[in-house]
């Protein structure tokens, strides 16, 4: 069942706009049910965009056990540029702490979870059906408790009893929050032609594989016409039949329902997030691998909780695989030190990008093919809250609850992060326009900084083409953008070519407050199969690894040069046109001090003095501590295939 809003009447612009036959700006209008002003900024080169498809509020059960109270409403306010409080809260009810982004995000998401919506309603509620259960007053009286119990239910795919027959009581109940999340983001959505922010319906499909094993996706709409209810983990547990059920509910034919899949947090999943077998064990077949290609166009590369590009020993030798890592690979290693396990290779993109290669090869279609972005996952209802610095207040979640009092020491675990940003190419910022960028691959994630990237492949791009002003039109009109295919071309001789790549950054300028850092370097990260295995390797295309910059961890003063700006124009020198392959870009800013050292060094820790090592500090001078970062891009690939014979 599709909801349906009623059609608001077009403005005298927006007539004469569609009497004129402007096709762009009927692009602009036709946004689901409910129509809209042309944006008045519209660039056909396409401009990035800055958000967060990843953000949870009071309306989460995790969120809410760690008392979170900031709703949808909040956080599209805070995305916009409002300040936001948070917890904990004093005996008056009025927050403690109180955050704000120093440049507004374009666009965002409230994505809370859709297990349990209706549980953690029933149980805040008085006289709802269930809210003098047992679960309910463990909920209300000791809510850590609560959250490993209730979430462990739900990770099984499992109702709770309260919920009454066919979970009845809490299908009814989640209703309201899910009317609530869906009018924040009309409410937030500037449908004016002024298009300042564009804020999109979703939720997360929580699932579990296993014991721990994260399984988790974020489900982004393209417009206000979703489903009366989310399909949550609970209602499909199995991938394929969830994929079904959004056919059905939302991608049916004549509906102007759509969405995407992104699934995160790939380095916490065991390996299991991206399988290749069935639930019976039988290897995936062509119509799972183009059901799972149909939703699943992007990636979260990394998130509050990790990084998920690669990692360095599993097969890899990127010396930048050390990158924002968890020791562990699952969520229950986590909580139970005696459980955890080290990571393993298929829960890195990188290795699921190069495995798709392989799927590609036996079944015609590559169920892999995922732009990447990144985003923040936090839980406190604050989008795009990503600076390293010392008042970082973390994310929430699966972190440290904060208490009553403001919290002593860190207040986040020293291994977690303050996430990244999505970034996407459109022509404006729209929903219609922001959409079309996911569907078509057209973004990349940054660790938090704004840098501008832009990546084409073609044949025939010059060498000097970084000099030419016009050079993104002729990126456009000799090639292709990240996120798209290389079609095969042979030259006059009928001999391949090589393709060619160009690739551009655009270092962050920061605020007066807060400079940005200077760029150190572009790479090109390859992988291709040549046979049956896959390979990659690493180039250094533009900058110097060795630029003499570093950064002193004892006072945070940076120090050497770096560079603006940097442009390639790159062809690969090992190319093989019979062998399929992807290329993606990772641009490198100069080191910096992480989050956590700013921190202990505004706490005055001197790991030399334990006098100075105060309760919550400890994990400063741990061994595991890492206390400078190299923050980064990761485009979404360019892939090429051989023309078949």
């Amino acid at each position: 069942m599709i909801r349906k809003r009623p059609i608001v009447v077009l403005g005298v612009l927006a007539l004469v706009t569609l009497l004129a036959g402007d096709t762009p700006a009927l692009e602009s209008l036709r946004e689901g049910r409910v129509a809209r002003e042309p944006c008045a900024a519209r660039d056909t080169l396409r401009r990035p965009f800055f958000g967060d498809l990843h953000v949870h509020t009071a309306l989460s059960l995790d969120a809410s056990t760690m008392d979170t109270r900031n709703l949808p409403a909040d956080a599209y306010r805070f995305a916009r540029g409002e300040p936001l409080g948070i917890q904990p809260y004093g005996p008056d009810g009025d927050p403690l702490r109180t955050v704000r982004l120093a440049r507004p995000l374009d666009f965002a998401a409230v994505t809370d979870h859709a297990e349990l919506l209706g549980e953690r309603r029933i149980c805040s509620t008085p006289g709802l059906p269930g809210h003098s259960s047992l679960v309910c007053r463990i909920y209300r009286r000791w809510p850590r408790i609560a959250f490993f119990w209730m979430n462990k239910q739900a990770s099984e795919a499992e109702r709770h009893g309260f919920c009454g027959k066919d979970a009845a009581h809490c299908l009814e109940a989640a209703r309201v929050p899910w009317q609530v999340i869906q009018d924040a983001a009309e409410q937030a959505y500037d449908r004016s032609s002024a298009c300042s922010f564009t804020a999109f319906h979703g939720y997360e499909w929580t699932g579990g594989a296993g014991a721990g094993n994260n399984f988790h996706r974020n489900v982004i709409f393209a417009n206000e016409v979703v489903p009366a209810l989310p399909i949550s983990f609970i209602d499909a547990p199995d991938l394929l039949d969830f994929w079904q059920r959004l056919d059905r509910e939302c991608g049916g034919a004549g509906q102007s329902c759509d969405a995407v899949v992104i699934p995160h947090n790939s380095n916490l999943s065991a390996g299991l997030m991206f399988q290749t077998v069935r639930s019976d064990g039988s290897p995936i077949s062509a119509a799972d691998a183009r059901a799972r290609a149909r939703y699943e166009v992007m990636v979260e590369i990394m998130q509050h909780k990790g990084e998920s590009e690669c990692m360095l020993g599993l097969e890899s030798e990127d010396e930048l695989c050390s990158f924002e890592k968890l020791a562990m690979n699952n969520f229950t290693g986590r909580f139970v030190s005696f459980a955890a396990k080290p990571p393993r290779a298929r829960q890195f993109v990188r290795n699921i990008l190069k495995e798709g290669l392989v799927q590609e090869q036996r079944l015609g279609v590559n169920p892999f093919k995922f732009g990447l972005i990144s985003s923040t996952d936090t839980h406190l209802g604050t989008p795009g809250l990503v600076a390293e610095e010392a008042a970082y207040p973390g994310h929430g979640g699966a972190g440290t609850p904060p208490g009553d009092d403001l919290p002593q020491g860190l207040p986040d675990a020293i291994d977690f992060n303050p996430g990244g940003l999505a970034v996407l190419w459109a022509e404006e910022n729209s929903r219609s326009a922001l959409f079309a960028a996911m569907k078509r691959r057209e973004a990349y994630g940054t660790s938090g900084p704004r840098i501008v990237v832009r990546l084409f492949g073609g044949w025939d791009y010059p060498a000097d083409l970084c000099a030419d002003p016009a050079w993104p039109q002729r990126g456009y009109e000799d090639g292709v953008p990240m996120g798209s295919d290389l079609p095969p071309r042979a030259n006059r001789s009928g001999v391949q070519s090589a393709p060619t790549f160009v690739v551009s950054a655009l270092a962050d300028a920061g605020t007066a407050q807060s400079p940005g850092t200077a760029l150190q370097r572009i790479q090109i990260i390859k992988g291709w199969l040549d046979g049956t295995a896959t390979h990659e390797r690493v180039y250094d295309v533009a900058g110097d690894a060795a630029n003499g910059a570093s950064v002193d961890p004892d006072t945070c003063q940076t120090h050497g040069d770096g560079a603006g700006q940097l442009c390639s124009v790159w062809r690969d020198p090992h190319f093989d046109p019979a062998q399929r392959a992807f290329y993606y870009a990772r641009v490198v800013e100069n080191p910096t001090c992480r989050w956590s050292q700013k921190l202990c060094l505004a706490s005055g820790v001197k790991c030399d003095d334990a006098a100075t090592i105060t309760p919550g500090l400890e994990p400063c001078c741990a061994p595991e501590h890492r206390r400078t970062i190299q923050e980064r891009v990761w485009t979404s690939p360019i892939w090429y295939r051989p023309a078949e014979h």
